[in-house]
């Protein structure tokens, strides 16, 4: 099942007062395991970013000045979410702002009925709170300290951790993680970039012996020259 956990960041609380979109992140789930494929792009909101928007993001107007404008991005964002399922936290703020900028291109809105949200999730789960993504992460244990800023990328990395332990599948989905693992997924927050795996500095030794070759060529003898096995000898005998 495939999934995109999402998240945005504007220039403030709602877009019939003129706020807009200033940057979108998602990342890419396929049975609640992260693969790595992410979307993320800043925007041109064709006006400023009041302050007390860039005390919670740190985005500023001057830094967003020749990013591209919603109209130019957004063909690339629903090729990337298509038709799966949206995992936003606080989902109703999200999806209003992504719906508005859709109308003002002329497309059709996101469905509520393929949304999951997460606070909907931690408030039945955990109806004392607190529910912010902050106290989640501190909740699971999940490293969250370069969240210094809200930011669009970061925060969907975290709520992909968040969202499996709220469904109680942590185990399924994050259990063949070691401290080095850990470790290169910190990083992945703190960039935003996906980490690739170090080669072994020296290959594994083969585990086929002469013996178990010589018993192998002998038994697609025995099954004869129409033996798929044929095919592929010189690969294996080398």
């Amino acid at each position: 099942m495939r999934e995109i956990v999402l998240d945005t960041e504007t220039t403030g609380l709602d877009p019939k007062k003129g706020h807009r979109l200033i940057e979108i992140g998602g990342i890419e789930m396929f049975n609640r395991i992260p693969t790595g494929r992410e979307f993320h792009r800043f925007i041109y909101p064709e006006r400023d970013v009041p302050m007390e928007a860039q005390e919670i993001h740190g985005i500023t107007t001057e830094f967003l000045v020749g990013k591209p404008l919603f109209r130019d991005v957004f063909r690339d964002f629903l090729a990337f979410v298509g038709d799966d399922v949206l995992v936003i936290h606080n989902a109703q703020f999200d999806i209003m702002f992504l719906n508005h900028e859709l109308e003002l291109v002329g497309e059709k809105p996101l469905s509520f009925d393929r949304v999951v949200d997460t606070l909907a999730l931690a408030r039945r789960r955990h109806p004392a709170g607190p529910n912010t993504l902050d106290a989640l992460c501190k909740r699971y244990g999940i490293d969250n300290s370069q969240r210094t800023k809200h930011g669009a990328i970061v925060d969907s990395l975290l709520l992909a951790e968040v969202y499996v332990e709220l469904l109680g599948e942590r185990q399924a989905a994050f259990g063949l993680q070691v401290a080095g693992g850990s470790a290169a997924a910190s990083a992945q927050r703190r960039t935003g970039k996906r980490i690739a795996a170090k080669p072994r500095p020296e290959p594994l030794p083969a585990r086929l012996t002469e013996a178990d070759i010589v018993a192998h060529r002998t038994f697609i003898d025995k099954i004869g020259a129409k033996a798929i096995w044929n095919r592929f000898w010189e690969t294996v005998a080398s």
